[in-house]
């Protein structure tokens, strides 16, 4: 199964799925007159409350909840694999899936709120498939989404979260992982249990509490790596375009050694980090306090940014300053553990990057289990949602005890099913999306 996968993921990987999300990407920054560059304005708006509007969430609330669910291993141990497998130029590659995407993100997030629709209880519900059914009239097509999410939700929001979190416990404390992954079901489980505002107040919280404290913590090791800094730039823009001519003592320590390598795992952990096209991002969307598509997409756009813009990109300088420090860490650390071996260079490193991603995980755990839940309720009604939360919690354990091979072989598989609708819908209906200041 797992060969199987990695050869389907080598050809969707390839050449199709980065041309999709780039021509996407691109096709939506000129739309939009490079809606980039209102991310001040974004951040601000992401602050200021707007308690009369109708919605369910908080802009912030909203936005922390799209950040609970991708600012997870991607940022710590999807970037260390992007750098072993597809060399250093695969931090450039990510950092464009960033950057780039923050237009995708915007558009799939107005469209999340333009079509979002009231429940008898008062909630709001929104998302690619209500997108997909009102506004293209393709309902075949929003079953096909919603299942997609919901296989999603077990393996992009959780299983490679559980066993990021187990395989963490089990290194730094020796703990079983089989304990520490029934653990971790009752804890996510107990916060799910609350609902929508539940999620919503403990994201708003520990997201910005978790955010801060890792960026606080790679400056350091920044700081301490500073002659590094510089030729670590170098050395990503030279590996993104010219892999086959890097310097043999850089170079042989790495997995990957081609452009299509670097394109590959940049694009592929980009999208896993930031779902920029993915279509999760507008099922938050879709609950927020908001007057008008535009206020909400433009907050939820920053998500992106801060994710992957921010996030992915100083973990990748982390990454690669310690490798031009100490190239033999190449050798001696696995593909997942090359961020670990460079918060090394800080006392008790191991244990605070333990910490980081233990609580990065946990917070993806609780914002997938939102995006599930609303794919329940399209398919089955509210009726399903308390099964769902059931099978959730025994995924956790079940993700806790896997290969992690396979677990991410499956998630970069799944993630380009899931994006393929919801890129369809975006580009159909692209007339609908606009901005209005």
């Amino acid at each position: 199964m797992l060969s199987t996968l990695k050869s389907l993921n080598n050809f969707i990987w390839g050449i199709p799925m980065p041309i999709l999300l780039f021509s996407s990407h691109i096709y939506f920054t000129i739309k939009l007159k490079a809606i980039q560059k209102h991310i001040p304005k974004a951040i601000k708006l992401s602050v200021t409350p707007t308690e009369s509007a109708e919605g369910d969430l908080s802009g912030f609330a909203s936005l922390t909840a799209t950040l609970a669910a991708t600012i997870g291993t991607g940022n710590i141990v999807g970037v260390s694999t992007a750098v072993a497998y597809g060399g250093p130029g695969a931090i450039f590659w990510c950092w464009l899936t960033g950057l780039l995407g923050m237009a995708t993100s915007y558009a799939e997030c107005f469209l999340g709120v333009l079509y979002r629709r009231k429940t008898k209880d008062g909630t709001y519900i929104g998302g690619p498939m209500y997108a997909l059914e009102y506004g293209l009239n393709k309902r075949w097509l929003a079953i096909v989404f919603s299942y997609l999410t919901l296989i999603a939700s077990y393996g992009v929001g959780c299983s490679t979260q559980s066993r990021a979190i187990t395989e963490t416990a089990n290194t730094l404390w020796g703990l079983p992982e089989y304990m520490v992954g029934m653990i971790v079901a009752v804890i996510v489980g107990l916060v799910i249990l609350g609902g929508v505002k539940s999620i919503g107040k403990i994201c708003s919280k520990l997201v910005p509490t978790m955010g801060f404290f890792y960026i606080f913590a790679c400056i350091i090791i920044l700081f301490i790596n500073f002659p590094y800094i510089i030729p670590a730039i170098k050395l990503i823009l030279h590996s993104a375009f010219l892999p086959n001519k890097l310097p043999a003592a850089v170079a042989g320590g790495f997995i990957g050694s081609t452009i299509r390598s670097a394109t590959r795992y940049g694009i592929a952990r980009g999208l896993f980090t930031n779902e920029a096209g993915l279509g999760s991002a507008p099922i938050a969307a879709a609950s927020s306090k908001t007057p008008t598509p535009t206020r909400q997409a433009l907050i939820s756009m920053s998500a992106t940014f801060w994710d992957t813009v921010i996030m992915c990109a100083i973990t990748g300088l982390v990454i690669v300053t310690n490798l031009l420090k100490d190239p033999q860490s190449v050798a001696k650390y696995s593909a997942s553990e090359l961020t670990t071996a460079a918060f090394k260079t800080l006392p008790y490193g191991s244990y605070l990057l333990g910490i980081a991603l233990i609580a990065f995980a946990v917070a993806t755990l609780i914002g997938w289990s939102y995006f599930g839940e609303k794919a329940v309720e399209y398919l089955f009604g509210k009726s399903g949602i308390n099964n769902y939360r059931l099978c959730y919690m025994v995924m956790i354990f079940v993700g806790s005890i896997m290969a992690l091979d396979l677990v991410w072989e499956l998630t970069d598989f799944v993630n380009a099913l899931m994006a393929l609708p919801n890129i369809l819908c975006i580009l159909l209906l692209r007339k609908q999306i606009t901005y209005k200041p």
